[in-house]
Parts: structure tokens; sequence; C-alpha cells
């Protein structure tokens, strides 16, 4: 029987529109940090209101993740230490690991091995964006940008199975395989999940452009760049699964320029990604 595109479109939106929403006091932390006047005393009010969101930020930043000499117990100080932009993230990313596991998983991407490879990406970005020196705010977003990267690949049912068997026997990229038999990407499903969570503009346009080589037509193109080369390292270095054993050699070469990373650099986070990974699983574990 020929698979029915459209219908599987409708299925996909459907599925996106019964997703839980984020908290409310994740949704109030993310409308702070968006103001460039929020201030530190703002987000401990909204955070400290919300037990166990307090108790998720201050087990993440007393994680070895963070490795502080000192251990952190209030939230004022976290906030100071590490920024309104981290603390956000922070919770932000815990919230939104949660919210998925309560949905429907498909046979097609064990969920284990699935977090494991956004975890491998979310630390190989940030690992590849410590080379050139990129400031740590910005590093941890890259973090957050890899590990949800892949959201987009949550709505897709038992069908994605034929679409790995595809992308596995025509050796070629899985979202081309996505695209050819689903007609529609996880880029795509990704930004409709950012969309209807009011993801940021830099992770949102990580989400939707990771694999994308129209580079006139993407925002934030250093950012994309660095979590599309930490795709690719996890795929290349089979860290986890997402389904993509074929990444475009093209892909690599433009994202490498973009971000004026050599090939030298880009293989060599491979002295510090297995301790980082070990580091960041406190993120699935709070």
């Amino acid at each position: 029987m020929q698979f029915d595109q459209e219908t599987q479109r409708r299925q996909i939106e459907r599925f996106i529109k019964r997703m839980p929403s984020l908290s409310t006091s994740v949704g109030k932390v993310m409308e702070i940090c968006s103001r460039t006047d929020a201030s530190p005393n703002e987000l401990n009010k909204v955070i400290s209101l919300d037990p166990v969101l307090t108790g998720q930020v201050l087990k993440l930043i007393n994680s070895a993740y963070y490795s502080l000499v000192n251990k952190v117990t209030t939230l004022t100080r976290a906030i100071t230490m590490l920024g309104l932009n981290t603390v956000k993230n922070m919770a932000l990313s815990t919230a939104i690991i949660k919210t998925v596991s309560t949905v429907k998983k498909s046979r097609a991407l064990p969920t284990n091995k699935f977090w494991a490879h956004s975890i491998s990406v979310g630390v190989s970005a940030r690992l590849l964006a410590q080379v050139k020196d990129i400031p740590l705010a910005e590093r941890e977003e890259l973090f957050i940008a890899g590990l949800l990267h892949d959201l987009g690949k949550i709505p897709f049912g038992d069908e994605y199975i034929e679409v790995l068997a595809l992308a596995r026997n025509e050796q070629i990229p899985l979202i081309e395989a996505e695209r050819e038999y689903m007609g529609i990407d996880h880029q795509q499903v990704g930004l409709m999940i950012a969309e209807k969570w009011k993801l940021n503009a830099i992770i949102s346009n990580c989400i939707s452009n990771h694999h994308d080589l129209d580079l006139p037509n993407i925002e934030h193109l250093t950012q994309v760049g660095y979590v599309a080369l930490g795709n690719i390292y996890s795929n290349v270095y089979d860290i986890g699964f997402a389904g993509n054993l074929y990444p475009s050699e093209a892909a690599i070469e433009t994202f490498l320029d973009v971000t004026n990373l050599s090939w030298r650099e880009f293989v060599n986070i491979r002295e510090d990604i297995e301790t980082e990974i070990q580091k960041a699983q406190i993120f699935l574990q709070i």
C-alpha cells in the first residue's frame, strides 16, 4: 500500500497540538530572560516558587557537569555564578526532556540511544565552540541546542522504520530519506515544536537548519554550524543512534568552513568527549 504523505503530515500536526505545554514556571523563566532588563532577582522569585524546578537547578549546578569547587545551596548564588541565560537553559532543557518522556515512543529509535546521541551532539557542539574560545554562556546555549536538535523525530511513528531502511539501503543521508518517503523532514517538524514551546531563535534555527546547506537563508549560521558538526561527529563516531548512518560529505566541509574549524580541530575533541558526555548524563537523571 502506498504511503499517504498528506495523512502523515496531519497526524504529525495533531500529535504536536496534543503535546503538553511547558510548565507555567518555565514559561515565566523564558519570558523574563527574553527581556534585556531582566534581573537575577526576578528570575530567583519565579524559580523559587516552584520547588521541583528549584531542586533541578541546584542538582544540576552541583553536578560533575559544572565541576564547582564549593557546593551551591541557594538559587541566588546559582544565578549569580552562571548567569540568567545558563539558568534559563538548565530549566528549559530539563523541562523538555521530562515532557518528551511522557509522549509515545516509536520502535524505530530506542529512547536510550536517541538521548545518548542528543547528549553527544550537545557536548560536541560545546567542545567545538570552546576550541574557538566562544564565551561560556554561548557554549551552554549550543549544548542545549544540540541536546534538542532532533526534537522533530519525536512525533514520527513506526513508519519511521521504513525511512531508516530506505536511508540504509540507498546509503543516503537520513533527511533525504525522510523527504522522499514522508514528504516532510525532522527539521520542519522540530520547528513546529519549537514554535509551540516558544524556544528562542538560536535554538529554533539549530533545530530547523542543522542539515541545510542553503547558507544565505540561515540565521545564526555559526551556531547552526557548531550543532551541525556536533551531529556529524556523533554520527561518524557512532555515539548513540538517531538513524543517520550516511552524513552528507558536503555538509562536513561546509560547516567546517562556517565555523572556521580545521579537520584536525574537529576530530581532536575525541580526547574529551567521553568524559564530558558522562558529566552531561545528569540532564537525563534529574
